[in-house]
């Protein structure tokens, strides 16, 4: 083997620097992608689970009582970062008759503040309005 033959077979056993920075660029593309994609897939569950929180501080809030009295439900407060707000109306009831309760529209709003933007969530629910107890305290 000549001097000539070894020389080229020398350089042609590594890769060339050149070779090794595209490689490398192309290997920061792709994670820089990846970091992107997982950051976005947790700001995302992050953001379904504080409305999942203030969905349950809607439903123990409307759970707190199971019928209203004659002259509605307003109420506001705080609870766990979240503020909220009750409110009802009375729902017309088209056969209105001696067994048949009257109802109230429940309505809650609950919001919390998502990074830079306000979030809120409403619900509303039909609840019974709360009967007079006579004055022996037995209802019939």
């Amino acid at each position: 083997m000549t001097l000539l033959a070894q020389a080229r077979r020398s350089r042609q056993r590594g890769f060339s620097l050149l070779e090794l920075l595209v490689a490398f660029v192309i290997m920061a593309l792709a994670l820089g992608m990846l970091y992107r994609a997982t950051g976005s897939s947790a700001r995302a569950v992050g953001a379904a689970e504080r409305h999942q929180k203030a969905s349950l501080v809607a439903e123990s809030i409307l759970s707190m009582r199971d019928s209203v009295g004659p002259e509605g439900w307003s109420e506001a407060g705080e609870s766990g970062g979240f503020s909220w707000e009750v409110s009802s109306t009375p729902y017309p009831v088209p056969d209105e008759g001696p067994n048949i309760p009257r109802l109230h529209e429940v309505a809650i709003a609950v919001q919390w503040q998502d990074g830079t933007s306000p979030k809120r969530l409403e619900l509303q629910t039909l609840m019974p309005q709360r009967t007079p107890t006579p004055a022996g305290g037995v209802v019939r």
